[in-house]
């Protein structure tokens, strides 16, 4: 799989980075604000949930909130990846670098 355009971050290790620490996986794809969203609004979700949240709630549902975006980051995170990591080994199996994945428009 020779292709001119270098290989993408392997998925699981965006995936795991992700997982360890909020917002490094998207560090590692070079979407770092969108990473910093998500840091904002998981502080802020949890925040509003502990307001919320009755006094003789866990902390996991005190926090819940901010578990729900730290969740879906790492689940944007790992979905940004496996997407370029498919369009890169689909060009690389066409020989092509354009986005029209072989097909000619009609003239």
């Amino acid at each position: 799989m020779t292709s001119s355009t270098p290989s993408p971050t392997n998925p699981y290790l965006v995936l795991c980075a992700a997982i360890v620490l909020p917002a490094s996986g998207h560090v590692i794809l070079g979407v770092p604000v969108r990473g910093l969203q998500f840091l904002f609004f998981m502080v802020i979700l949890a925040c509003v949930t502990a307001k919320i949240a009755s006094p003789d709630a866990s902390f996991v549902g005190r926090q819940a909130g901010g578990f729900l975006i730290y969740a879906l980051s790492i689940l944007d995170a790992y979905k940004i990846a496996r997407i370029r990591t498919a369009k890169w080994v689909h060009n690389a199996r066409t020989g092509s670098d354009n986005s029209h994945g072989g097909i000619t428009p009609h003239t």
